[in-house]
């Protein structure tokens, strides 16, 4: 298979004239109502800030151009990835989590910018203890309107980089990494009328541990048999960083799953986006953290079982703090990929879209 790209990168969110300018950790998807989705964490001064949003674009041009960035989730916290599951008629689950005040004050206490320590110092010091405990965790909010309002703020036992997915029983599955324990890859039906959510199964990744690999950001797709697949992110304990990707395998709606195994080598790259597309072809994204950088895809014609070798859509060399790429099928059977990466050596990072073509 060929790729073939269809214009230039976009940029999708950017905030240059502010130091407020980092953007990160994407989702895109199809709306019910035919518009695109884009989530992101924005708005922020660096890969770790209290002033994180999370936030939404939407396009209803196939891609072309997008609206100015809302944000649906802001906490007092460091509110980070952004995760999209339209559902229903329509229906949008939008999907965060943040950081503990310790956490990001650690985090802080690197910043080699003394201003910048200052002000984010001078913003932790007035989070109160309860006004922490009321925003902590992994959250979510629902939207019952294609995304132009969103219910009350609520609470996952998981996360996930993507968020859960419909099913075509048309149950929502959220396959996520345990907020108590985030090396647990656990997988729950939530149901968005009232935003309960029922505990199914969960993949043991025991066998990932074992090699001093730490299981996380699982994203899952329902095949057309049935089956849902799952990617999940590894990484090393060490400094290392093992950074490939896992595959499990369901066939009882996510109670019970196969041993994972290794799809990529080490360093392979992650986390994984899957998408199926209209000719059947299976397409994973993910990010890709060695020279060059980069946003990579690859293919699978038999249902997961095997995956080609992955494929360039985006690199550079300027920073390997970049990723989450999420791809959606355009009304041509065109695609285009979303990501967040760093475009020059001066500036945060930005979201960018690529659209291309596969062909033989």
């Amino acid at each position: 298979m060929k790729i073939n790209f269809i214009g230039g990168l976009k940029t999708v969110m950017s905030n240059r004239d502010s130091i407020h300018n980092y953007f990160g950790w994407p989702t895109s998807a199809r709306l019910k109502n035919g518009k695109i989705a884009v989530g992101a964490s924005g708005f922020r001064l660096g890969h770790v800030c209290p002033f994180g949003k999370s936030i939404i674009s939407y396009s209803d041009d196939d891609g072309e151009t997008y609206t100015a960035p809302a944000a649906v989730i802001d906490t007092v916290l460091d509110d980070r990835d952004a995760g999209l599951c339209p559902f229903g008629d329509n229906g949008l689950i939008f999907t965060s989590f943040n950081n503990t005040v310790e956490f990001q004050r650690k985090t802080n206490q690197k910043c080699a910018n003394s201003t910048k320590k200052a002000y984010i110092d001078a913003y932790l010091d007035n989070i109160t203890k309860e006004a922490e405990q009321k925003a902590l965790g992994n959250t979510y909010r629902i939207s019952n309107d294609h995304g132009v309002s969103f219910g009350p703020l609520l609470k996952s036992p998981i996360s996930s980089p993507h968020g859960p997915i419909e099913l075509k029983s048309g149950n929502v599955l959220w396959v996520g990494a345990s907020y108590k324990n985030g090396n647990d890859i656990m997988a729950y039906e939530l149901d968005p009328t009232d935003g309960k959510m029922e505990y199914i199964g969960e993949i043991d990744t025991s066998s990932i541990k074992a090699l001093g690999r730490i299981p996380c950001e699982p994203y899952a797709i329902e095949l057309d048999n049935g089956i849902i697949l799952c990617h999940i992110r590894a990484d090393r304990y060490d400094e290392s960083s093992a950074f490939t990707l896992y595959q499990s395998e369901s066939s009882d709606g996510g109670k019970t799953w196969s041993e994972p195994i290794q799809i990529l080598e080490d360093r392979g790259g992650a986390p994984s986006h899957v998408l199926k597309h209209s000719s059947g072809v299976l397409i994973a994204t993910y990010g890709y953290r060695d020279l060059p950088y980069g946003i990579k895809v690859m293919f699978s014609y038999d249902g997961g079982k095997s995956w080609s070798e992955g494929k360039y859509i985006y690199s550079n060399d300027i920073s390997g703090d970049l990723g989450y790429p999420s791809t959606v099928e355009l009304r041509d059977g065109s695609l285009l990929t979303v990501f967040y990466a760093h475009i020059d050596h001066d500036g945060e990072a930005v979201i960018l879209a690529q659209k291309w073509r596969l062909e033989k």
